[in-house]
């Protein structure tokens, strides 16, 4: 069973009052906030793939305390769920958990009409069938934004495609390329702050939804050459209510490494802002209109996650957390 793969690990203490013991059509009003830092670590390019266009970009108040407006680069949330969904679904086909859409022999598979609509996937993540049928994502997230302006985080690149002969004409005719162009591009140590809360989810299901996190190592455009990274998990809350925005927590942590300078230096160690992010959810957490929240994080969040860790080293175990997800489900196979 799932809690004995996780016997000893911190999170099994929160099963009772914040976690469901199997799934329910119903809601309960159990959430789970994994406050997550992305940092880039090599450029990276977010916006529609192949579109042409620019970095998402919006403008925003730069801080709680500094009112001035501020540009930065936005991640849209669907470019961030995207990418660990399908990390999850590659462990789920790895481990044949994937199935036929009802009545067909069409694999479950993303943006098709056909998903199985009983998957571990299709359950947590959500999914619509065009005439009938659907799950709302029980992950809930938002749009992740810069820490620092988008002035200081960006930079352009000019590239083009070269010939055989490693010139700009073709060989053949000799004529001259014109495969010529310009991207924008997040630099390297950029972080985003981002929130994903979990709603009335299982201990599994929460294991799941971290490992696909933690396991998801590439964001953006042009994903096979760049977008590469670093996920980390700087705390974990559970409460009766969704909390704070990322907005509101990027702003809170934008003063914090500030620190009465006209801006944050760039790039902000990563050790700075995971203290600003626990400095500031001490700060905004009084602010929600929740029971008492219990907050996960330090050494103990530390062993929470090598727990979790360590039942990814075994095929077996992963094999026995997921069998024992999928037998919560209505209609399992």
């Amino acid at each position: 069973m799932i809690v004995d793969e996780l016997n000893g690990n911190p999170l099994v203490q929160y099963q009772q009052g914040y976690l469901l013991p199997r799934y329910e059509a119903f809601p309960h009003g159990r959430y789970v906030s994994l406050v997550v830092i992305r940092k880039t670590e090599g450029e990276a390019i977010f916006r529609t793939e192949g579109s042409g266009e620019g970095l998402t970009k919006e403008t925003t108040i730069a801080g709680l305390a500094d009112e001035g407006p501020m540009v930065r680069v936005m991640i849209s949330k669907r470019k961030q769920t995207a990418v660990e969904r399908r990390t999850g679904r590659e462990l789920l086909r790895e481990h044949d958990m994937l199935r036929a859409a009802k009545g067909t022999n069409v694999p479950c598979a993303l943006n098709t009409n056909n998903p199985c609509e009983r998957c571990i996937d299709c359950l947590l993540y959500g999914f619509a069938v065009g005439g009938g049928g659907a799950q709302k994502s029980r992950v809930l997230t938002d749009d992740a934004f810069s820490l620092p302006p988008a002035s200081v985080v960006t930079n352009r690149h000019t590239f083009n495609a070269t010939f055989d002969n490693s010139t700009m004409r073709n060989p053949l005719t000799g004529e001259a390329s014109h495969s010529i162009g310009e991207d924008e591009y997040v630099r390297p140590e950029t972080h985003f702050l981002d929130i994903e809360t979990l709603k009335d989810v299982t201990l599994g299901e929460l294991s799941y939804v971290i490992g696909n996190v933690l396991r998801s190592e590439r964001y953006g455009a042009i994903s096979s050459r760049i977008g590469k990274m670093r996920n980390t998990i700087a705390a974990i809350i559970f409460s009766d209510c969704e909390l704070f925005s990322n907005l509101e927590l990027t702003q809170a942590v934008y003063d914090r490494v500030k620190d009465g300078q006209v801006q944050p230096p760039f790039p902000v160690p990563a050790p700075r802002v995971r203290a600003a992010v626990e400095e500031s959810i001490d700060l905004l957490l009084p602010r929600a209109m929740s029971r008492e929240p219990q907050v996960l994080r330090g050494e103990e969040l530390d062993q929470a996650l090598t727990g979790l860790r360590e039942i990814y080293r075994s095929r077996e175990r992963v094999q026995a957390v997921l069998t024992q997800i999928q037998s919560g489900y209505p209609d399992h196979p």
